[in-house]
């Protein structure tokens, strides 16, 4: 299955406070004003999700070809999902994941999620 934009920004504002938003001039979902994906106009298909460097490293290891990396990106807290290689479980996951990393100690623990 294919994945899409929509479907990213479906996902995300189902969490708690997320909003469309713009990074770098592209579309773009935060939490209380705070980073959690954007869509790589510049690669279509692509997209940035927030992450912690160890989860980061470990899909890179998996050798899964969904996910990927970019000079630009070295030692920092995000990876490169290709859209069109992802499931709905697998995006939601990464998503809520991208939201726990970026919400607020006192949202989390308000919605739980």
């Amino acid at each position: 299955m294919r994945m899409e934009w929509d479907d990213v920004v479906r996902i995300g504002t189902a969490l708690p406070e997320v909003e469309e938003s713009t990074s770098y001039r592209t579309p773009a979902l935060k939490v209380r004003g705070k980073l959690m994906v954007r869509l790589r106009t510049e690669a279509e298909g692509l997209l940035v999700v927030m992450c912690a460097l160890d989860e980061k490293e470990a899909m890179l290891a998996s050798g899964d070809p969904t996910f990927s990396t970019t000079p630009h990106y070295d030692g920092y807290g995000s990876i490169l999902v290709d859209l069109t290689r992802i499931g709905s479980a697998q995006l939601t996951e990464l998503i809520t994941e991208a939201w726990r990393l970026k919400a607020p100690a006192r949202l989390r623990a308000a919605h739980d999620v």
